[in-house]
């Protein structure tokens, strides 16, 4: 375990770290964002800023913070964790999980999520507020065919969410499955790992500006209809 340095002012530390996020012309050299941009809907701005976030060299720009709802203890709790955004449609976005894990278990529960993808290099998030379903047995088996093989064997491998006593057993579980698929070319999909589609009631983008003064624009959607308010910071 690396030492700590206990007389060392971290508080401090934390207190004074601040990003002033650039403005137009300025670090970013990033325009005002505004609610014409979604007026043609949410998904094409979200679309377009993953593919410049792509482009910039953000590690992992399909990366969201999913947060669950746990009913386990006598009140409700907000449960967050970072998984990969799998896809983007009108419709919502997609990630893949196993069943069974807790978040699973949670979103069986409770289906209603929040995911936010956030791009702190260019001062920009995105927040989406929705219900959550499990995607078609096709769509899951077509991705699926997209992962790597190690992949799919760690979702074979992995009783995720439980408790493991050591590495070395974690290895050993993978080891067997390894074993198991070793004369499989085309290992199957889990019954229990697949897809969810989170349907966004709500989408709100947040662009980072000097001051504090930052720019976000909510899009509620319902029954085919959307309203965009302009938030204040």
């Amino acid at each position: 375990m690396p030492e700590v340095d206990s007389a060392r002012p971290v508080s401090a530390d934390l207190a004074a770290m601040r990003v002033d996020y650039a403005g137009p012309g300025g670090a970013l050299d990033d325009p005002d964002l505004d609610e014409s941009w979604v007026a043609g809907g949410w998904e094409p701005l979200l679309r377009r800023w993953l593919d410049q976030a792509a482009a910039a060299g953000v590690p992992e720009p399909n990366a969201i913070v999913l947060a669950t709802v746990s009913l386990a203890g006598p009140v409700p709790r907000p449960v967050a964790r970072t998984v990969l955004c799998k896809g983007l449609a009108p419709e919502g976005i997609t990630f893949y999980t196993n069943y069974d894990s807790a978040k699973g278990g949670q979103l069986a529960a409770d289906p209603y999520a929040a995911a936010s993808f956030v791009w702190t290099a260019l001062g920009r998030q995105v927040h989406l507020r929705g219900i959550t379903e499990r995607v078609p047995a096709e769509v899951t088996e077509r991705y699926w065919q997209a992962r790597p093989r190690d992949a799919r064997l760690g979702a074979w491998a992995s009783q995720q969410s439980r408790p493991v006593a050591s590495r070395a057993e974690l290895d050993r579980a993978l080891a067997e499955t390894t074993a198991r698929f070793a004369d499989v070319d085309d290992i199957p999909v889990p019954p229990h790992w697949g897809g969810y589609l989170l349907r966004p009631d709500e989408v709100e983008f947040w662009q980072g500006r000097r001051g504090r003064l930052h720019n976000r624009i909510r899009v509620r959607l319902a029954d085919g209809e959307q309203v965009v308010d302009r938030l204040q910071p």
